[in-house]
């Protein structure tokens, strides 16, 4: 077996104790609140006549298993080795399985699982807020029965206050997020220790032997719980997803030495009060404190919940970024809430999105045992898309013998699709919401992704190859006048459509023409030595091909002054930008059904200007209108 090469920059960086705890604010914020909710949603199936032991002893091994087998088996010792460039999350694992792919068929496969993924993500984004906020809230109704009718608008209020907060970036609240998650996990596993102390019994539920029977004697009970199990594992992901921020050293041993152990603990805490007193199904966490700790313990939680959604809503950023440079989306306002980290970034529409998503839930199903039936499927979609391209990758880059990959695989497959089936079964109860709102998504993306391609191709057979333009242009009487133009164009070999235009209707060309090509690479950074490649065509005609990786924003202008260094006196204030304006109209022979075109249409229409998202000084642009049919 070969061992995947990793030689990512970011796992050369000493693990210190500054980095474990910015590990534990940011990666393990969803999963670490999920003891809120997850063992009451899972033993809610068995009690209407009451919670027997052997269900206490099955349910807790299942969550335990669970744990050990998805986020420990899966990410922690093999999927985190999958990194591309130091990045991981499934839009990256996408692109490495796309490098390996061998047939464009199979290109195309791996990117329907890509775009599946990143729109499940997505639904995650918008449940996770909901379900954590309102199962910390819920705490008060524990303290007393007057707080119920306030726990929805509470909820309210928190997540308004916390979207309202994006603009101003993680990097304040960052400061307080990694103490503060410590702090929890320390909560959990004394509340846990507390408990198991007085029914010790409870630590046999470790043995997978009590699943195992659980499973025997009720296998279609057990099947439809494992809906509610894997509520102990959401956030699983974002152990891959925020590997670039930290590198994998930091993230596997701060699971293994510290929030591992504080889960289980609680977990099984949570179990021994239940088997002493079977009343405490009412809300078996907060039941565990002291009536004294009840309410410092609802504001821990919530805080923890915040950091939870925010970690989740910063990831949403981060992956709708890189499903525009990928092409799965239309270009976006892109903020940057830091001078100096790249990855802090704010999109206000995709904020404004979530938020609305948000509040939709909270209100509609007001309680986070009802929302529990909403949250599997997006989860458990993505632990699929995930297994999926990751079979993919070890089988092809990283050498691994057939045999190997089944012997790995296909057990984490089998538990995958568990999960996922057994919350198939939630739809009815409102599983459907991330049904509905993953395959809008996914529609969205690769009607986009779609539109584009088949934009591209008519550009290029209306075209004029810019290598027989240049060929005649020294016998043409083309009049050049003083001046730089800047066209950007997304076919590098090809006449942009906006100089054809300028010379039908102004009959001249700048003495000094550059063509700029944006390329966005399958990588997440492109380092200095790859970013620009300038070539000469003909006498003060340059072509200049830049290139960015899917977490990077573009910045022209920037790249063009940089062109002093290779000898191109790119004068700004001289520098005049011709874009094209494409107007979107029907094909005699359409390529695309009437309804995606209409979609795409609008896509197009509400997407960010080029002049804003590639930073063009709006006063120096010049757009010529197209009309392209498709």
């Amino acid at each position: 077996m070969n061992a995947p090469s990793i030689a990512a920059a970011g796992h050369s960086r000493p693990v210190n104790l500054s980095l474990m705890l910015g590990v534990l604010g940011v990666v393990y914020g969803d999963i670490g609140t999920s003891p809120l909710y997850a063992l009451r949603a899972s033993l809610l199936h068995f009690s209407a006549d009451g919670v027997e032991r052997g269900e206490i002893f099955g349910i807790l091994s299942l969550i335990i298993w669970s744990l050990l087998l998805t986020v420990t088996g899966k990410y922690v010792f093999i999927v985190l080795r999958a990194d591309n460039r130091g990045e991981g999350g499934v839009l990256a694992l996408m692109a490495l399985a796309q490098r390996v792919a061998r047939t464009p068929r199979g290109r195309w496969l791996v990117s329907m699982l890509g775009i599946a993924g990143a729109a499940l993500f997505f639904g995650d984004g918008a449940i996770t807020p909901a379900i954590s906020v309102l199962s910390a809230v819920e705490g008060l109704k524990v303290i007393s029965p007057a707080f119920e009718e306030a726990v929805v608008p509470l909820s309210v209020v928190v997540l308004v206050g916390l979207f309202l907060f994006q603009y101003r970036g993680t990097s304040k609240m960052g400061a307080v997020f990694g103490p503060v998650m410590a702090l929890w996990f320390s909560t959990l596993a004394l509340l846990g220790v507390a408990q198991i102390v007085s029914t010790p019994e409870v630590l046999g539920a470790v043995s997978p032997h009590h699943a195992a029977l659980f499973v025997a004697a009720h296998p279609f009970a057990a099947f439809i719980a494992l809906g509610s199990v894997v509520l102990a594992v959401t956030g699983a992901e974002a152990l891959y997803a925020d590997m670039g921020h930290f590198g994998r050293p930091p993230i596997v041993r701060a699971w293994i030495g510290f929030v591992l152990p504080a889960l289980a603990l609680n977990y099984l805490g949570q179990g021994a009060l239940l088997l002493s007193d079977p009343k405490a199904m009412e809300n078996p966490f907060y039941l565990l404190a002291p009536e004294w700790l009840r309410l410092p313990l609802v504001i821990l939680a919530t805080a923890a919940t915040i950091i939870a959604s925010q970690s989740m809503i910063s990831g949403a950023y981060s992956i709708a970024r890189q499903c525009v440079q990928l092409g799965f989306l239309p270009r976006l306002v892109v903020l940057h809430t830091s001078e100096t980290e790249e990855g802090q970034i704010y999109l206000p529409q995709i904020n404004f999105a979530l938020l609305l998503g948000v509040l939709i839930l909270v209100v509609s199903f007001r309680t986070s045992d009802s929302l529990a039936a909403a949250y599997g499927i997006a989860v458990t979609g993505t632990f699929v898309c995930t297994s999926c391209l990751a079979v993919l990758v070890f089988r092809r880059q990283f050498g691994w013998s057939a045999p190997l990959v089944a012997a790995v695989f296909a057990p984490l497959m089998v538990l995958d699709l568990g999960f996922f089936i057994s919350n198939v079964l939630k739809i009815p109860e409102g599983g459907w919401v991330p049904v509905v709102l993953g395959a809008a998504l996914f529609m969205l993306m690769h009607t986009w992704k779609q539109g584009r391609e088949l934009l591209f191709t008519r550009f290029r057979q209306d075209s004029l190859p810019l290598k027989s333009y240049l060929a005649r242009l020294p016998q043409s009487r083309t009049v050049r006048v003083p001046g730089i133009a800047v066209f950007m164009t997304g076919q590098a070999d090809y006449v942009p459509g906006a100089l054809l235009h300028n010379l039908k209707h102004n009959k001249v060309l700048h003495e000094r023409v550059i063509f700029v090509t944006v390329l966005n690479e399958d990588e997440p950074q492109v380092g200095e030595g790859r970013r620009r490649e300038v070539q000469e065509l003909a006498p003060g005609i340059h072509r200049v091909i830049v290139r960015y990786g899917f977490q990077e924003s573009p910045n022209i202008p920037r790249e063009l002054e940089s062109l002093r260094e290779v000898g191109v006196n790119f004068q700004p204030m001289q520098a005049s930008y011709f874009l094209g304006r494409e107007t979107l109209v029907r094909a005699v022979v359409p390529k695309m059904s009437r309804w995606r075109q209409w979609v795409f249409r609008v896509m197009a229409r509400n997407a960010v200007p080029a002049t804003e998202f590639f930073r063009i000084p709006s006063d120096r642009v010049v757009e010529l209108g197209v009309r392209v049919a498709i």
